[in-house]
């Protein structure tokens, strides 16, 4: 199927050889895949096609379909009808949002038991020294829970990403540093709680892999399709 490119603001087409680009709210650049329109035409016993996504969730957006008034949700994305998202990346975090509306495929990837690694650029207040990522990699105390042994590295470079709308407020005489966290698990703020519990508190957080899949060149609100070869 020929595909086209929409200049929203123009009202101008332009060819585009594999998406369809729109502005999402607040300008984020969403991408939509005319392939995984889903067939109106087909039967009502007929099962679904899988659909598999992989999105860059802009900050400030929940990662489901609904909120509150005035909370921005995945709405405002041009994503395929019927996919959900596998987990949750909360609304002060960015980053790889992985959909689909295959729920078994959802439940081995996200299930515990599992243990597929999720990967995480950490950018935190100060520069942590080796005894805190020490302390990390062995597992931190949050909320009566002990975190399981992870991956711990830090940066020596500031990780190449978008800018985030609205920049962090950094503190003036204050440096700060990237670290990347790779962790098998998945508690509710699990990696605020840990820089947090070693004093290098969390500024900003962005998923760049789950499994075997990259967050890549995705840009904030951009998506695209993938197959589940590239996830496990």
């Amino acid at each position: 199927m020929a595909q086209k490119k929409v200049n929203i603001r123009s009202g101008k087409r332009a060819p585009c050889k594999s998406s369809m680009e729109k502005k999402g709210r607040g300008g984020a650049r969403v991408k939509k895949n005319e392939n995984l329109k889903p067939n109106s035409s087909r039967s009502t016993f007929d099962q679904p096609t899988p659909m598999y996504i992989a999105l860059y969730k802009p900050y400030d957006v929940l990662s489901q379909f609904t909120g509150e008034a005035g909370q921005r949700t995945l709405r405002e994305v041009d994503l395929p009808r019927g996919v959900y998202a596998a987990g949750r990346l909360d609304r002060d975090s960015e980053g790889l949002l992985f959909l689909s509306n295959d729920g078994p495929f959802i439940d081995r990837l996200i299930h515990p038991k599992n243990g597929h690694p999720r990967s995480y650029l950490v950018q935190v207040e100060n520069t942590p020294n080796e005894e805190a990522l020490s302390q990390l990699r062995s597992g931190v105390l949050i909320k009566g829970y002990k975190t399981k042994p992870c991956q711990v590295e830090l940066l020596k470079f500031e990780p190449k990403l978008p800018p985030r709308t609205p920049p962090i407020r950094e503190r003036k005489n204050i440096p700060t540093a990237w670290i990347r966290i790779s962790l098998t698990e998945g508690k509710n703020r699990q990696v605020r709680r840990m820089t947090a519990a070693v004093g290098f508190p969390t500024l900003r957080l962005v998923r760049e892999s789950i499994g075997n899949l990259m967050l890549g060149n995705l840009q904030p609100g951009e998506w695209k399709a993938v197959s589940p070869s590239e996830i496990l």
